[in-house]
């Protein structure tokens, strides 16, 4: 599981580079401001994961049995 939260962290990571990176004003602004907004979620989202007990959280949440 480890593998998969650190795949979702540096997929956010390179979302919030090539956002970064991305310079224009007019179409290209929506595309930045969705890879930042997405690229931060990423990172949250893998950072929460990763603490531990998380597992214990999410089958409290999706009362998977």
């Amino acid at each position: 599981m480890g593998f998969w939260y650190l795949l979702l962290l540096l997929i956010g990571i390179v979302l919030l580079i090539v956002g970064a990176m991305t310079k224009g004003v007019s179409r290209s602004v929506k595309i930045v401001i969705l890879l930042f907004v997405f690229g931060i979620l990423f990172i949250f989202i893998s950072l929460i994961l990763m603490l531990p007990g998380s597992s214990y959280v999410l089958d409290e949440l999706l009362k998977i049995r």
